[in-house]
């Protein structure tokens, strides 16, 4: 029986031979993948790595507080704006305090939209989030500091690329990939570590014990104000900072990549990963990040006899530009099923997979 008898037992990471031997194992994989994938890949791992720290700040508002949100595509947002205004008018200041102070900005807006947590629930509380969300990408779009409409471009990140390009293993553009993937790869490690020890101090309890019963949690001297608004802005603060990495990584931002529909994709990362999990995010992160990357127009029409019959399906019962669309019906598919037969989504496969070879070959 695994029983815990000290804190420190509970929140330390490898606390067997076995789990040592697989995190080196995966921190030497993350390390030689550069040298294994080509670039493309590489720019595809690094936007998986930016939404598995969304996945992760959101799944602590969603999966352990029950709050609803479908307003994050604005802490996006405004993590993303923020660390590309204090880099392109403070040149000076250095990339990762940029990060930081974006990822601050958003928590200071997450704490505010907190507030209306404490009388709103369910429906109430999700309409509220995607008001704010609808309001941030309008105001982007209106003020000339942010680019309105057109968008802000966003300067490169020169920390390793001299270094790796004199190496001589990789071209410019590939120095500028490899670069961003080690920074974005690290900062996803450190944020997923430091989400998965808050969940084991006192403030990671007290978002349970809300989850569970606000009500309960209250009785039992639980302050649900400083709670709930609190897993808002740790909540914002993850967002924007994957914002600020986000627009690092684009290398130009303007306020249609922020749509309503990018929340509701970062909703479906924790309900396809399993809410309430460590893993759970990370494996819905990966999942549906790969879909919406390789589930557009023109490589849905490429797929042999079946991108020809949604194409035909499409342009006679949607519109010309239906296909473009069935990203998202198979999103929303991928969600009923997953509601319909595994609540605990990915992260309940994991588990009958681990249960599987602990008795295999029983």
């Amino acid at each position: 029986m695994d029983m815990k008898r000290s804190y420190y037992e509970d929140i330390q990471l490898l606390d067997s031979g076995t789990k040592k031997f697989w995190f080196g194992s995966l921190i030497i994989i993350l390390l030689i993948i550069p040298f294994l994938i080509p670039g493309y890949y590489l720019h595809e791992v690094s936007y998986i790595s930016i939404n598995i720290i969304v996945a992760i700040g959101l799944n602590i508002l969603v999966g352990y507080t029950g709050q609803v949100s479908l307003g994050h595509a604005g802490f996006f947002a405004i993590g993303a704006y923020a660390a590309t205004l204090l880099v392109k008018h403070l040149p000076f200041f250095p990339f990762i305090f940029a990060l930081i102070i974006a990822g601050l900005i958003a928590a200071a807006f997450g704490f505010i939209l907190g507030l209306p947590s404490l009388r709103l629930e369910g429906p109430y509380l999700a309409i509220a989030t995607l008001g704010f969300g609808m309001a941030i990408i309008q105001i982007l779009g209106r003020f000339s500091v942010f680019g309105g409409r057109m968008g802000l471009s966003v300067p490169d990140i020169g920390f390793l690329n001299d270094l790796l390009y004199d190496s001589g293993l990789f071209t410019k553009t590939q120095s500028r990939d490899v670069n961003l993937y080690y920074i974005i790869m690290s900062i996803t490690i450190i944020m997923a570590l430091m989400a998965r020890n808050l969940m084991k101090t006192r403030i990671g309890r007290a978002f349970i014990a809300i989850r569970d019963s606000d009500i309960a949690a209250n009785s039992m001297g639980i302050n649900l104000t400083k709670y709930k608004t609190l897993s808002f802005a740790v909540s914002a603060f993850y967002t924007g900072l994957a914002g600020g990495l986000y627009a690092f990584w684009m290398g130009f931002i303007n306020p249609d990549s922020f749509d309503f529909i990018l929340s509701i994709l970062f909703l479906a990362m924790v309900v396809v990963g399993g809410l309430g999990s460590n893993i759970g995010p990370v494996l819905g992160a990966i999942i549906i990040s790969f879909l919406n990357l390789n589930l557009q127009a023109d490589s849905i029409s490429a797929i042999p006899l079946l991108g020809d019959l949604l194409t035909v399906i499409t342009e006679n019962w949607m519109n010309k530009g239906g296909i473009a669309s069935v990203s998202i019906i198979i999103f929303g598919l991928i969600l009923i099923f997953i509601v319909l037969f595994e609540p605990l989504g990915l992260f309940g496969f994991w588990i009958r997979i681990k249960k599987y070879w602990k008795t295999w070959p029983f």
